[in-house]
């Protein structure tokens, strides 16, 4: 009886973690790299999307993010997820494009919050915050996109890889190039910030404590 060899079997793409698309990609196989890209697209242009408020530039860093993820994958050493590398690639070319091409700046983005801030510190929960929860109610949406295009980009940033995409403080750190206790500084401001706005929103929908 014939025993067939499947040892040059093919592999099945979608099925491989993504360490293991990383591993292939290095080795040039391309369907790899295909796979880790359509896994992430749609969570980076939409990132892309949230950060820049242009369909061609959200494409445009989308381009760029992969390219470089391409070009540096020897350069990945598994000290953190696959996911976290991808989008601290693209989350630096966003910045990068909002300061050279539209002339934002980050400085002082850590001072303290003003004096009228003062008593929603007091009153929401850093960890506990349900504005993600609000985020998917479609009656809030477009509230809740508005408040968000008016928050600095940073801060816009940092809302979004939390409460959003829902990576951790660490995770959302290393991508940023950021203490941890800066990302929770600036998650908290932006919390401070939406629940504000949308408090004073007649929108109906309310938000808890």
């Amino acid at each position: 009886m014939t025993t067939l060899d499947h040892t040059d079997a093919p592999l099945n793409m979608a099925k491989l973690s993504d360490e293991e698309l990383i591993q292939q990609s290095r080795q040039r196989n391309y369907e790899a790299f295909e796979e880790l890209v359509k896994r992430y697209e749609g969570r980076i242009y939409r990132l892309a999307l949230k950060m820049l408020k242009s369909p061609d530039d959200a494409e445009d860093i989308l381009q760029k993010t992969f390219l470089s993820v391409f070009e540096n994958l020897d350069s990945f050493r598994g000290e953190a997820k696959v996911s976290t590398w991808i989008f601290r690639i693209a989350a630096n070319h966003a910045l990068m494009k909002l300061r050279k091409e539209k002339g934002i700046t980050v400085d002082s983005l850590d001072a303290p919050p003003d004096t009228g801030e003062i008593n929603l510190y007091s009153r929401i929960a850093d960890e506990n915050s349900n504005i993600h929860k609000l985020y998917e109610k479609k009656e809030f949406v477009r509230h809740l996109e508005q408040a968000l295009s008016e928050l600095p980009e940073i801060y816009r940033l940092v809302f979004i890889l939390r409460d959003v995409e829902g990576f951790s403080n660490n995770e959302t750190a290393q991508m940023l190039g950021l203490s941890v206790p800066a990302v929770k500084s600036r998650l908290l401001r932006a919390r401070l910030y939406l629940r504000e706005k949308l408090e004073h929103i007649g929108t109906g929908v309310e938000i808890s404590e």
